[in-house]
């Protein structure tokens, strides 16, 4: 199944197609007559009369291959509004034998600041469908083609949107990989496959690793037969040599829990223990597509958490990049691990503005804020403040959460400098933020993100339909471009 959108300036409405018209919170439709036939009109505006609409779609069903779709559009709104009503106006229309539908640009009574453009590119994100794997493949195409030579979206807008999908649907795919197919030898092969798109690739294999050091990263992925591997990936969208921005992802590619095993049931969800990395290399792909004016780095740890007779063992002591060693209690607080090495050699490789890291580091998250918010940790207010307002515009919320140096007595080790998790019990996740930032060396602004709640879906959301939600992409597209564009 596909969502095709076409445009065609000349308004010619088929009195056989699905018509979709826009209106306002009157549902005012005198303007309207010209576009439908006089038993329509009449018909539609006795109901409208005779009914206490509270809804933002009414679908009014003409015949059993006819049907008309109003839609309201709100004095109060944001360009978010306008991707909901997009998505919830897809989800209305997936069922069913119509499959083409007229949308009349023309009946939206002003700009409205691009409207349309973000309706539609709702529409697109909730149309997002991962059946690869599926050897009978619904090949049911919806098209709508928008009418009118009125309030189409700007190319520039048109460029935006298709660069945003195509970075958040990458991401979902990524996520949406089984463990047998995505391992980090062919993670590492695909994200070399971006380099068509203007981006400069590097890959750290287990070999150059072990000569810089990495003994964090490389102790979670010992026990798999894969290799482990570490990702570079660089945009250089500016005009000069400015700092580049930093993002960095765990990406576990199958977590067991290695000896510290994870209970048998859902762990077949752990396949999704890469979704920070997929953010990071979605919003890389995003960068590229519509030329960003900025200079950014991707960094993503590649690895496999696997049990075997090589496999790190609780009690382990490593050195990290940074050179501090860590003392392993738990081999199931590997992403930390990961992203320690991670963290120190973007800082001092790239020297960048501000890291942020995403990862699904911390069931504690899900216990604190569900799937609705992600966890927000930082040792810097303004960039805090930056990432919750982008949050906000496109409905991937974040809630700050507290780091406290007094946390830091729960991360001490007694045989090395720092322990991968806190005994003592509680606060698991500020405790797992509290160990990452020790691997920020040089007061970089910083921020990290768990995504744990918000990487997966099991019931779908506003703007997913279920599975994995590319969450993030759209959330950092949105900082970079309102802050350092």
């Amino acid at each position: 199944m596909s969502l095709k959108i076409n445009y065609q300036k000349n308004l010619v409405i088929k009195s056989s197609a699905n018509l979709v018209l826009f209106c306002n919170e009157k549902f005012t439709i005198d303007n309207f007559k010209k576009y439908l036939s006089k038993a329509e009109f009449s018909y539609i505006k006795d109901i409208l009369k005779t009914s206490d609409i509270k809804k933002n779609l009414l679908i009014f069903e003409e015949s059993s291959k006819r049907k008309i779709i109003l839609l309201l559009i709100k004095k109060k709104h944001q360009s978010s509004d306008f991707e909901n009503l997009g998505a919830e106006f897809y989800k209305r229309i997936n069922f069913g034998k119509s499959c083409d539908y007229s949308i009349v640009s023309d009946s939206i009574s002003n700009n409205k600041n691009e409207f349309l453009g973000y309706f539609l590119h709702g529409a697109k994100l909730k149309s997002y469908l991962f059946n690869k794997y599926k050897t009978k493949k619904n090949t049911r195409e919806i098209s709508l083609n928008v009418l009118g030579s009125k309030n189409k979206p700007s190319f520039k807008n048109q460029i935006k949107f298709d660069a945003l999908e195509k970075g958040t649907f990458y991401a979902r795919d990524l996520v949406s990989e089984p463990g047998n197919v995505l391992h980090p030898d062919e993670y590492a092969k695909r994200i070399k496959s971006l380099k068509k798109y203007g981006l400069k690739i590097n890959i750290y294999d287990t070999k150059k690793l072990k000569k810089l050091g990495m003994r964090a990263l490389l102790g979670v992925g010992q026990g798999s037969i894969r290799g482990s591997y570490l990702a570079t990936i660089e945009w250089k969208g500016a005009k000069n040599n400015s700092k580049p921005l930093a993002f960095v992802g765990k990406g576990v590619c199958f977590d067991t829990g290695g000896y510290s095993l994870k209970p048998a049931k859902f762990m077949e969800d752990m396949t999704y223990d890469m979704a920070g990395s997929a953010t990071v290399v979605g919003l890389m792909k995003n960068f590229a597509l519509r030329k960003a004016k900025v200079n950014v780095v991707g960094v993503v740890g590649l690895v496999e958490n696997m049990v075997s007779g090589n496999a790190q063992r609780p009690g382990d002591i490593v050195k990290s990049y940074s050179g501090k060693t860590i003392e392993i209690l738990n081999t199931d607080a590997e992403g930390r691990l990961v992203l320690a090495d991670a963290l120190t050699f973007t800082e001092k490789k790239f020297k960048p503005k501000f890291i942020i890291d995403l990862a699904t580091l911390t069931g504690a998250i899900i216990v604190c804020l569900g799937s609705e918010y992600a966890g927000l940790f930082s040792n810097d207010d303004t960039l805090s403040e930056q990432i919750c307002n982008a949050g906000e515009k496109v409905e991937e919320k974040v809630w700050r959460m507290p780091l406290h140096k007094n946390y830091d007595k729960l991360m001490n080790s007694k045989n090395a400098d720092v322990q991968n998790i806190n005994y003592v019990g509680g606060a698991g996740s500020t405790t797992a933020a509290q160990f990452l930032q020790r691997f920020i060396l040089n007061k970089t602004p910083w921020a990290h993100l768990d995504i744990a709640g918000m990487a997966f879906s099991k019931y779908g959301g506003a703007l997913n339909s279920g599975g994995a939600t590319g969450f993030g992409v759209r959330l950092l597209n949105q900082l970079v471009e309102e802050n350092y564009e």
